[in-house]
Formats: structure tokens, sequence, C-alpha cells
């Protein structure tokens, strides 16, 4: 780590301050009437939180979060409410050097328990899928479409949301039963519309948005954008320049720290090994680079 390189923070201490949840990488506190989402520098590859820290990596997830809840502003309210750490309540200003760059504060929504998925393209569990039953979360598709090609449209594919190992890919009628056909049909309407508007965002920088995830709210009945929003975590960013379908992409999420770990055949059970200097400092520029390439503008 270079001398001017941000310290790695792998777990924020606010000592006093009610601690909401502690997730994969996000610590949440309560903030008076608000929340305070504290993105920390920690990295899970296989639902297993690896021990090392990434530099960086939680400002970027918030960085660009912010970024994207500004751009995304006229098609629907968010969560956000301000990452000026003088704004927040007075109680939390002891604790700047932990929160400077990687927390906001947002409002105390009713979270959606669902979450939502645009996939543009056919990777993932979705290639999987599609590979055995022709279908991606029971959506029928064309035969003859390849790893990482273009889908016809975009669609919509919801999820349950796991409090520990998987989220499990569940069709639009069983969103529905869970949450209602309205509810569904408008969460539907404005994933893929959120979608759409971001991706030709990204084009115009050279990257390809290939699917994502939201999650909502509900705040006096209005849906509210939630959570983290387009990040390399919650997003398959690929390079434009290099894009070929029917092949594996370069990519700017983790996948390299995926791949690292199959190589050295990681049981995907905890605890995960250690990573090397090398893929750390990969990892962290890769994360980078997905900022600038995204806002034209480095951290």
């Amino acid at each position: 780590m270079s001398d001017n390189e941000p310290a790695v923070l792998l777990e924020s201490d606010l000592t006093g301050v009610e601690l909401i949840a502690r997730g994969k990488v996000r610590d949440v506190y309560q903030a008076g009437e608000g929340i305070l989402f504290i993105a920390t520098d920690r990295i899970s590859a296989f639902d297993v939180v690896l021990p090392n820290g990434i530099p960086r990596k939680g400002e970027v997830l918030t960085k660009l979060s912010i970024f994207w809840f500004d751009f995304l502003k006229d098609l629907l309210p968010t969560h956000f409410l301000t990452a000026n750490v003088d704004e927040y309540p007075v109680e939390l200003q002891q604790f700047r050097e932990q929160l400077e760059g990687r927390s906001m504060l947002v409002k105390k929504l009713e979270m959606v328990p669902i979450e939502c998925i645009a996939r543009g393209y056919l990777a993932g569990s979705g290639w999987k899928e599609y590979q055995a039953q022709g279908t991606v979360c029971g959506i029928e598709l064309p035969s003859g479409l390849v790893a990482n090609g273009s889908l016809p449209e975009p669609i919509f594919t919801p999820s349950t949301k796991a409090e520990e190992g998987h989220d499990e890919n569940i069709s639009f009628e069983q969103a529905c039963d869970v949450i209602g056909e309205d509810l569904c049909t408008r969460l539907r309407t404005l994933t893929l519309d959120i979608y759409k508007k971001a991706q030709q965002h990204a084009l115009t920088r050279g990257v390809m948005l290939a699917d994502t995830k939201f999650e909502f709210g509900l705040l006096n009945g209005e849906i509210v954008l939630a959570d983290e929003v387009l990040t390399p975590d919650s997003s398959r960013y690929w390079p434009l320049d290099s894009y070929q379908p029917g092949q594996e992409q370069p990519s700017y999420d983790k996948q390299y720290v995926r791949d690292y770990l199959e190589k050295v055949r990681f049981n995907k059970q905890p605890p995960g090994p250690v990573l090397p200097e090398e893929v750390v400092a990969n990892t962290s520029s890769k994360y980078q680079e997905a900022y600038k390439a995204l806002t034209g503008k480095e951290l």
C-alpha cells in the first residue's frame, strides 16, 4: 500500500451508536430519524466474506451509488439524504475518520422483500438456466442464444432476499405472490426503465451494463429506490471495446477474485483464504476503473 493509499476498513466501530445490521459489505446504524450506511472494504465471493479488505472499495460503492442516485432522481425518489458528515447527527461526527467518503445518511423505508433484477444479456445463473431449460426465471427465450450474448429485449427476473447464503431466482408470478400483483408490476416497469436509462449512459462511457439488481422500499406508499445502486457489487459491467458474445468477458466486478478462488480450488465454505497482494491490488484497480469509466472522475 502506498503512503497516500487510504487505510482499509474491515469493520466499523461506532461505540454508543445502535448497530442495526452488519452485512457482507455494509454496516448499518440507527441515525436519528434516518439510517447510516457504511460501506466497508470487505469483499465476499461465493457468499463467503474473505479475510482481506480491498483498498477504496467502500469508497467506490458509496460514491458510485451517489452518482447514480443523482442521475436517476427524475425517474423516481431515492433514499439518499446526504454524504456530508457535517450534516450527520452530532453524535456521529466524532467517527469522521470511519465515515468520510464511505458512508451516507438515508431515509428509513419499509423494504420490499424481493430483489429486482434486470438482465439485458445472457450471463451468470441466467445462462445456466437457459442451457438447461431454455428459460430464465421461467421466461421462455428463443433458441440459439449464446453465453453473454444480448437478449431480444431486457427482462425482469426477481429473486428472494436471503439473510444467509444465496438469493434464489423466482418467477414473476411467485414474486406477485410475495408482494402483490400491483406492486410487482410497478416494480417490473421501474426496474426495466432504470436499467435502460443506466445502460444508455454506460454505453456513452464505453461500458456495457449486462445486468443489475435493485432494492426498493416504500415511504408513505411511494416507491423509493434504496440500498446501493448500479455498483460493481450489484451489477455486471463489461468493457465495450473488448466485448465478444459467446465468450467470457473481462469485467469490472469481483469476477477476478472468483476466478482466483476457483484456480486455488477454494471449497466455497468459510473461512475464505487470504488473497495475495497482487489479487487485492488488481481488484482495487478494477473497482476504481469502474468508477472513473462511469462517472468520468477520479476518486
